[in-house]
């Protein structure tokens, strides 16, 4: 019968995944698959990361996964350098889940590349960041 209950329980709520949190977060891989990954609010700034287009051209089997609920707008310029560099792209829409992360390209089997993110580097040097110029910067966003 636990064959039966199992084949039934399959029907209902679809076959059992592995770590099924980790590919709603993911855009529908595991993280053991990721190359690189950037958040929705990077992909929504001007062009392309150039890190995320060497990438793609020195991982040309990888594949571009996008998150499907960011407008298509934002999406297009990472559409169009996968298929100038020859990367496939699949756009992943979960529309029960929530992850804060609009691009991911990975393989469909594990690399464990232990740093996945790009960080955005900070424009301003250390010495720029006095008390004078945070105060100024406070009264920016007021007024």
């Amino acid at each position: 019968m636990d064959r039966l209950d199992e084949y039934i329980q399959q029907g209902i709520t679809g076959p059992r995944e592995i770590n099924p949190d980790e590919r709603r977060k993911f855009l529908g891989t595991l993280r053991e698959r990721v190359v690189v990954a950037l958040t929705q609010s990077q992909v929504r700034e001007k062009g392309t990361y150039s890190e995320v287009e060497e990438l793609m051209k020195q991982n040309k089997e990888a594949t571009l996964f996008l998150n499907g609920k960011m407008n298509y707008t934002y999406l297009s310029d990472y559409i169009k350098l996968a298929n100038n560099v020859g990367n496939k792209y699949l756009i992943s829409t979960d529309k029960e889940h929530e992850t804060d992360l609009g691009l991911v390209l990975a393989y469909d089997y594990a690399v464990d590349k232990e740093n996945i993110y790009i960080k955005k580097e900070d424009s301003q040097t250390p010495e720029q960041d006095t008390d004078d110029n945070r105060l100024v910067q406070f009264f920016k966003k007021l007024f």
